[in-house]
């Protein structure tokens, strides 16, 4: 069993099992995180799956396109470690990840 760490807007962690072939967005949003809107549904056409992700794994993950990079460095709260979660697809590399949802615009 692999696990996703996930801080909400709260600042709760919770530890949720991480499924394979999902991506980051559709792992939260199964597990019924309210703070994360995931409204364009995985399209990388909105900002509401934005999360922070633990800078010890960011070097971890595929680079950000320029779609979403475009979307987060429009959005107020971006910052260096920022991620959209419909854009990282989870595997077992990615055992033990930890994000944090960002606050919504």
């Amino acid at each position: 069993m692999t696990k996703l760490i996930i801080t909400d807007t709260e600042g709760t962690t919770s530890e949720v099992e991480g499924e394979v072939g999902l991506t980051i967005m559709e792992i939260i949003r199964d597990n019924d995180f309210e703070d994360l809107a995931a409204i364009c549904g995985g399209c990388c056409s909105c900002c509401t799956c934005h999360v922070y992700v633990d800078e010890d794994w960011l070097d971890k993950l595929p680079p950000m396109e320029d779609d979403e990079r475009d979307l987060l460095e429009d959005n107020s709260n971006f910052q260096a470690n920022s991620r959209l979660s419909c854009q990282i697809e989870y595997d077992e590399d990615l055992d033990g990840i930890a994000v944090t949802i960002a606050p919504e615009e």
